[in-house]
């Protein structure tokens, strides 16, 4: 047994040298084969974000792990050299890549400053071996989501009312909340209603984007509308109405799964400046809310 081991162990030593016309084996790789169509490459694993290439058509990316409806692909042209693109649009194969690196080459990016290198594709008769095409870089998407209708509660008093959001232009969208406050007070004896409008402009600031969360902070500023009813508990013929005008300034983050891209929530803290309408009840101060929207474009 012995000398069967040893047989064994120097004709595998010596296997280089006595067959060097042998091929070198290759490693095995996930690939992901571009359809008839060009695919867009994603930042993260999410239609809602931001579009980084496009991979042209019947062009092969090597896969660096499966999520599901979603392929992580290297992709030099980004900052952190991989993006994703979509199952549909393509397919998945596995398929050999040679053990060593090609020796990069420069491409030049639309903005006509160099972009990082990409790996020249393997030459044409090396076996077990399939050309890469060379992605295309393109601009990226800001902001992607359009238009978000949902909801919203909280606030500087514990309201419920709708919200809903609209990009406007570049970095800057539009926001609109109403919202209904009913309270009521035993020592007075009387209950407010108050009906608030609330638009304000929010600025979003740089986002954070992993595999599975896309995090995207907001700072905000806008007007707070109140419309605000006293009336007796025992005598509601006994009502007082007032409308005010107030500001407010905001802050908070929006948070979208790639698993539902188009939904989003949402949580800001801030202050409200409003005078008090009637004794006893404050509609200004510090305000907590959180809201859901549903990105309908």
């Amino acid at each position: 047994m012995t000398r069967h081991a040893a047989a064994i162990a120097i004709v595998v030593c010596l296997s280089p040298i006595l067959f060097p016309a042998l091929p070198a084996l290759s490693a095995q790789s996930i690939q992901f084969t571009i359809g008839s169509e060009p695919a867009d490459v994603h930042k993260s694993p999410s239609t809602g974000s931001p579009v980084i290439g496009k991979a042209s058509r019947r062009s092969v990316l090597t896969v660096t792990r499966e999520l599901g409806s979603w392929v992580k692909v290297s992709w030099p042209p980004a900052e952190d050299g991989v993006g994703y693109v979509h199952v549909t649009m393509g397919s998945i194969g596995n398929g050999s890549v040679p053990a060593s690196r090609p020796t990069p080459t420069p491409i030049t990016s639309i903005s006509g400053r160099p972009a990082p290198a990409v790996a020249a594709p393997p030459a044409a008769g090396a076996q077990g071996t399939r050309a890469i095409a060379q992605p295309s870089p393109v601009r990226s998407v800001a902001i992607p989501h359009m238009i978000g209708l949902g909801g919203r509660m909280g606030g500087s008093t514990l309201g419920f009312g709708a919200s809903a959001r609209a990009l406007v232009s570049g970095h800057f969208r539009l926001q609109l909340e109403a919202s209904r406050y009913a309270h009521t007070s035993a020592l007075t004896q009387r209950r407010l209603t108050s009906v608030q409008f609330a638009p304000s402009l929010l600025y979003s600031l740089p986002d954070t984007v992993t595999d599975y969360v896309w995090i995207r902070p907001h700072l905000g500023a806008g007007f707070t509308v109140y419309r605000s009813t006293s009336s007796g508990i025992s005598t509601p013929s006994d009502s007082v109405s007032d409308s005010r005008l107030g500001r407010q300034v905001f802050a908070g983050a929006e948070v979208a799964v790639a698993g539902a891209p188009r939904f989003t929530l949402s949580a800001d803290f801030g202050y409200r400046w409003s005078q008090t309408p009637f004794d006893g009840v404050a509609l200004g101060g510090r305000s907590l809310s959180v809201s859901g929207h549903w990105y309908v474009k």
